[in-house]
């Protein structure tokens, strides 16, 4: 299988560490987003990444379809079976997923417009719903026993995101969430190269 993907990209992260966790091997292919090449938009019409192309030439996009999808083709590897553990790891990536939706749109915002045109409000409304999310988590980070689930690779990424593009920003409000990312490294050294970078 073939992952479009972009190193500092939180999805991309997300989808290469399931597909590492799940025992699905890939091969990445960087892609950029800005040139709308070929290649990207053949197999995703949207030019968003990232794309899971499969062996029988299935092009499968959103993370969270790739996560799905990674589940059920290594026999449940990234949710739990019981329901409300399964339900407790879709809300998380779903939460974790959004965090980094409101963090993609300040920094396009940042990025793509010119200074002047830079809408400052937007912005903070932008950081003011994430924040709140990552409050909302800070309150009771997930443990880290048994097997690791998308949920918490969601939140990996999403956290390593946040230092890539917000150094600083968050981890002093935020003492457990970081204390949470440190362990996660602890316990899994291998899936660190991964995260966005």
């Amino acid at each position: 299988m073939k992952l479009f993907y972009a190193p500092a990209s939180p999805y991309s992260a997300k989808a290469l560490i399931a597909a590492t966790v799940a025992g699905v091997p890939v091969d990445t292919v960087v892609t950029d987003t800005r040139v709308q090449a070929p290649e990207l938009t053949d197999v995703n019409p949207l030019g968003r990444i990232p794309v899971l192309l499969t062996d029988d030439g299935l092009a499968i996009h959103d993370s969270r379809v790739i996560t799905q999808y990674l589940n059920r083709v290594s026999g449940n590897r990234l949710f739990p079976r019981q329901a409300a553990k399964r339900t407790d790891a879709e809300l998380l990536e779903s939460v974790a997923d959004g965090i980094c939706d409101y963090l993609l749109d300040h920094v396009y915002e940042r990025r793509f417009r010119p200074e002047e045109k830079v809408h400052g409000p937007w912005l903070d409304r932008l950081w003011s719903k994430a924040v709140r999310a990552l409050d909302r988590l800070d309150e009771g980070p997930p443990k880290l026993s048994g097997r690791l689930n998308a949920g918490q690779i969601a939140l990996r990424c999403c956290l390593a995101y946040l230092e890539l593009r917000f150094p600083g920003a968050w981890q002093h409000k935020h003492g457990k969430l970081r204390r949470w990312a440190k362990k996660f490294d602890r316990k899994y050294p291998e899936l660190v190269p991964l995260l966005p970078h």
